[in-house]
């Protein structure tokens, strides 16, 4: 089928997802992604072999990634994460890295790179989903949703630089020396960023708003793009750049349009979740080798060993790190939440496919795992802050059934 028929079943199954939420909502909460990816498999080439993407299927799927993160990296307020959470959270990851590398090397054999691929995968956080169910709670701005933006983007942000330090088959040094640059320039752009913006800049993004100007968001998806562009030039992942992007992109609109930051974000969210993310989950399931986890009873018994190890990995360090502030009701919340993984363990994962350092099993059983837990781990820690005492906005979550999370 060429790329028109395709990307209209791929928008297709976006449309589909909601509804599908909606409509098995009262008996179970599912997340959107769930259906999204379910749907990309029933129409991939291993069940009815409707959809094959194409390049420029994959190029809108690679720009949903894209989005996906540069959406979590403008979700994070370090002012309000950095001190002693924030130096827990930097604790945590690392102890997590050397524990999911260790685990892996007895699972490949001695195998390093393989390794490599595998124990970075375990440490990652899916935080550009459980940022926005938290949100939806009306429990992203208490105590609970500072830690956890906390834990969450160090959780998202180390395995993209782990990605670009072992994966990119260049030499430990050489990737150290060249990610040592961009974080120079970036560093350079983050001083920019908080220096005052002329009058004009605010003023200009107001009259724009709601015309066919939209000079706020023309600015983000420039901002963006370059910050895309500086990662490919150094030639580090692509997911570096969208980070440092939303992180860059919040600063200067935060600064400053502030009166305005919330509705250019409404913005970028529509065009990202509305298209973009919702293309790239599907856009998954297609491609997931269904057949590869089906037919390989080993593949098939690794995917309740690895959802274990995401919760082991990287679960533990964050449970014992945990601010002593928040119960254990609250602790074991968070090892679940920041133990939720799946678009880095896709990306990851295709790396270390297409650098042949992991086969096509290993990475199926990576997938099928990091897609149960985006199922599982959200819906226990919810039951269990539900069961604690004092959970603000836990009336409201019971209404919010519909956004990106769920």
């Amino acid at each position: 089928m060429s790329h028109p028929g395709t990307l209209v079943l791929i928008l297709a199954a976006a449309v589909l997802a909601p509804l599908l939420v909606h409509a098995t909502g009262r008996r179970v909460r599912i997340p959107l992604v769930i259906f999204e990816i379910a749907l990309g498999i029933l129409m991939g080439p291993d069940v009815l072999g409707w959809a094959r993407p194409d390049d420029v299927v994959n190029t809108l799927a690679d720009l949903g990634l894209s989005m996906l993160i540069f959406l979590a990296g403008y979700e994070i307020d370090f002012a309000a994460i950095r001190g002693d959470t924030l130096r827990r959270a930097l604790w945590s990851w690392p102890l997590a890295l050397v524990a999911g590398i260790a685990l892996a090397l007895l699972l490949s054999g001695g195998d390093v790179f393989e390794a490599f691929v595998i124990g970075t995968a375990l440490t990652s956080t899916t935080l550009g989903t459980v940022l926005p169910m938290l949100r939806d709670r009306g429990e992203l701005r208490g105590r609970f949703g500072t830690v956890i933006s906390a834990f969450g983007a160090v959780g998202e942000f180390g395995p993209v630089i782990a990605v670009a330090l072992l994966l990119s088959g260049r030499r430990p040094a050489e990737s150290a020396a060249l990610l040592a640059a961009f974080g120079a320039i970036t560093a350079a752009a983050v001083f920019w960023a908080l220096r005052p913006r002329p009058p004009w800049f605010a003023r200009l993004t107001e009259l724009t708003l709601h015309s066919s100007g939209q000079f706020a968001v023309r600015f983000v998806m420039l901002l963006l793009a370059c910050m895309l562009g500086l990662a490919e030039v150094f030639g580090l992942d692509v997911l570096l750049g969208a980070f440092a992007a939303g992180v860059l992109s919040r600063l200067v609109l935060h600064r400053a349009a502030p009166a305005s930051s919330g509705e250019v974000l409404g913005k970028v969210e529509a065009m990202g979740f509305g298209f973009l993310v919702p293309l790239f989950y599907v856009v998954t399931g297609i491609e997931f080798d269904l057949d590869a986890l089906l037919h390989d009873p080993v593949a098939l018994l690794l995917v309740p060993g690895f959802l274990l190890l995401f919760l082991l990995v990287h679960g533990v360090p964050v449970y014992l790190l945990a601010p002593r502030d928040l119960g254990r009701p609250d602790r074991a919340a968070l090892a679940l939440f920041t133990s939720t993984c799946l678009p880095l363990v896709v990306a990851i994962t295709t790396i270390g496919v297409d650098q042949r350092l992991v086969d096509t099993e290993q990475a199926a059983s990576l997938v099928g795992a990091a897609m149960v837990s985006v199922l599982v781990f959200p819906l226990l820690a919810t039951r269990l802050r539900a069961r604690g005492p004092g959970v603000p906005g836990a009336a409201e979550g019971e209404e919010a059934r519909d956004s990106e999370a769920w």
